[in-house]
């Protein structure tokens, strides 16, 4: 699912990637080595215990769960796309949610936010973290620390009457008139008839909307990483299209997508015509959006080049920060 309007604002996107590195470090999928199993942590939903056949795992304090199994227990309908590696959840209440292998974005309604952590796969399921998963299925989430007991309660929509409006219900859930609003996908004009049902759990990450991207950003960044790497893996095209956004987020470099492609000489495609012929695989469409979505396998990397073609006294300066199929990363 490819969606953005605008383009990257540089400011956002930096303050927004600060914000996450400082609760993540290094974003980078989490394999089953680096995550724990809590066989101690039980789960239950309004009451009755949850039989899953997945471990709930715990990584840096946070519990995470495998998202399609607990959403249909609340009646989502869960699907999962394995080209893009991205879990869409249609819930009973008609939201959609759409969660990535490695992205901090997560796609809500249709608009885009990103979370202070982020999904994973681990054994064929992908984990997103309860507490969100809770939110975004309009469920209330309790420990019991003494028993290790995660309870689950499935919040019912609060009904609109004549006595008990818009910010009676906000007071009682302690939500502000504009929260409640959004959440529900209304304007300050809305009016509201006796009897309306309200949602009143307001996912977190409502409050930090993803930075804008143009759908000519998205296409432009495939191109130039099919043309760069498009015989290499999915983690080499993601990490090309990674340093020119760590270029876009650099003082040093433009500040846009285009301007970092079509400055200097790091990029001849861009100069010889083989950019404007490029068809980007799949992969590195996937590869594009999954880094304009933050997640970023070369932290720090505003260069790239292959040491077997490219040699001399300013490429051996650089500091490598990782080696990918033929490329090394460097900054």
């Amino acid at each position: 699912m490819i969606r953005g309007s605008k383009l990257i604002r540089r400011l956002t996107c930096m303050i927004g990637l600060g914000m996450l590195l400082l609760c993540l470090g290094p974003l980078a999928i989490v394999s089953a080595g680096e995550s724990a199993a809590a066989a101690n942590i039980s789960i239950k939903l309004d009451g009755e215990k949850v039989k899953l056949a997945d471990s709930v795992l715990v990584l840096k304090g946070r519990t995470y769960v495998p998202a399609a199994p607990i959403a249909r227990l609340f009646g989502a309908n869960a699907s999962w796309d394995n080209e893009y590696e991205e879990l869409t959840l249609h819930t009973a209440l008609n939201d959609t949610v759409v969660f990535g292998n490695g992205v901090p974005v997560v796609y809500f309604n249709e608009d885009r936010y990103r979370m202070d952590s982020f999904p994973f796969m681990n054994d064929g399921r992908l984990y997103v973290p309860l507490r969100q998963l809770a939110d975004v299925l309009h469920a209330d989430l309790k420990w019991n620390t003494e028993s290790d007991v995660v309870e689950l309660e499935s919040v019912p929509l609060e009904a609109v009457t004549e006595e008990r409006g818009l910010e009676q219900i906000g007071k009682e859930y302690g939500i502000g008139k504009g929260e409640l609003l959004s959440r529900n996908g209304l304007d300050g004009k809305a009016k509201l008839k006796s009897g309306m049902k309200l949602k009143v759990v307001i996912p977190s990450f409502l409050g930090a909307p993803a930075a804008a991207f143009t759908d000519a950003d998205l296409r432009l960044l495939a191109k130039i990483t099919m043309v760069e790497a498009g015989n290499e893996s999915y983690e080499g095209q993601l990490a090309i299209a990674n340093v020119i956004l760590n270029r876009v987020n650099d003082s040093r470099f433009p500040d846009t997508i285009r301007g970092v492609i079509y400055s200097g000489k790091q990029f001849p495609p861009a100069h010889n015509g083989l950019l404007d012929k490029s068809k980007p695989s799949a992969t590195a469409l996937r590869a594009a959006k999954d880094a304009l979505n933050g997640k970023n396998n070369v932290e720090a990397a505003v260069y790239f080049f292959n040491p077997a073609v490219s040699r001399g006294p300013f490429w051996n300066g650089l500091d490598v920060v990782a080696k990918i199929g033929s490329h090394s990363f460097a900054k």
